[in-house]
């Protein structure tokens, strides 16, 4: 028997279409049967989960999610396991892990979610040290990786360098991997499957410095290119081959979308805009779409846009999040670096 595996079919652009998700089966010479039951019934893949962990004036542990391929608003997913901001998020084709955070300081906690399924998170283990404030999605889909984060615990001189990772499928805590050779306080993150980007953030000063990882090494980052101009506070997403970084603070609020090519080294191009200047924003990808959720402008916003990555243009409306976000993580089954 056949099998057709199929996570979405749209038109050319992608806006509009009817989603196929789990596995049609091709039971007969003649015809075959699409699976039917809620998205979340099905393990399918193309989900996009955005986690709001702070609404003025208190922390919070909202998870919503949406699926990427389809316009709409967000549906209730479950909660954290503990209200904080500027976690960390990474991702497989099915398990989301959130990573540190801030409640009245920085934690170490590392939380995970099954992302087919709904439901609250559980614990997943603990970082080598506490962190937070960096943002985006490093993942080949064995591995989740986390980085540029402050503070530096126990290590004042990693603040803004460590790099250290987990493994999706066996819970425990993570495993030193290196240091990046430039601080990136508050930069954005994205990769391929083979190559982890992170871009701007503070040096203490903001920068526009990318930097690069390779992700089935162990070791220290190396010199990318730079950014259109100096920002922190932005996001990231992406295809295997192309990485955005999105909007943020320079030091004005920007609606700027930068793009490179995540397999060569060179500065960032100009994308397009977002439709709105946001900082502390969520991003993530179906590896055709680019999403872009919340964040603040300096009100916290609930809106939801999205471009679609291989070409280049302003974002379009998707929809809106159920809450209002002003830090919001974002991370999905199917974004660049799992191919």
């Amino acid at each position: 028997m056949s099998e057709i595996r199929v996570n979405n079919i749209t038109n050319r652009d992608g806006s509009t279409g009817t989603t196929v998700a789990g596995i049609p089966v091709v039971d007969s010479t003649s015809h075959f049967v699409v699976p039917s039951g809620d998205t979340a019934e099905r393990g399918s893949r193309g989900r996009g989960l955005f986690g709001l962990l702070y609404s003025s004036p208190s922390n919070t542990n909202t998870i919503e999610y949406a699926t990427i391929a389809t316009l709409g608003n967000t549906t209730d997913f479950g909660d954290l396991t503990q209200a904080r901001r500027y976690a960390q998020a990474s991702s497989s084709s099915t398990r989301a892990v959130i990573s540190g955070g801030y409640v009245s300081s920085a934690v170490n906690t590392i939380d995970y979610v099954e992302i087919h399924s709904t439901g609250n998170a559980m614990d997943f283990g603990d970082r080598l040290e506490v962190g937070y404030d960096s943002s985006g999605v490093v993942s080949n889909g064995i591995r989740g990786y986390f980085m540029g984060d402050q503070p530096g615990g126990t290590q004042p001189g990693r603040i803004g360098k460590l790099i250290q990772y987990i493994t999706f499928a066996n819970k425990g805590n993570a495993t030193f991997f290196g240091e990046l050779s430039t601080r990136h306080i508050g930069g954005a993150q994205c990769s391929s499957s083979t190559r982890g980007l992170i871009a701007g953030g503070g040096n203490p000063s903001v920068q526009n410095s990318i930097q690069y990882i390779t992700l089935t090494t162990t070791g220290g980052s190396t010199d990318f290119g730079d950014l259109t101009s100096i920002r922190n506070n932005h996001s990231s997403t992406g295809s295997s081959i192309r990485g955005l970084f999105v909007s943020g603070q320079d030091p004005a609020f920007t609606n700027a979308i930068d793009y490179v090519t995540i397999t060569s080294t060179g500065n960032a191009l100009d994308f397009g805009d977002a439709i709105t200047a946001v900082r502390g924003g969520g991003s993530t990808s179906n590896s055709i779409r680019g999403v872009f959720a919340g964040g603040y402008t300096p009100a916290a916003i609930n809106t939801i846009s999205y471009v679609t990555i291989s070409t280049t243009g302003n974002a379009i409306d998707f929809g809106d999040l159920i809450g209002n976000g002003h830090n919001t993580r974002a991370c999905s089954d199917s974004h660049g670096g799992l191919g």
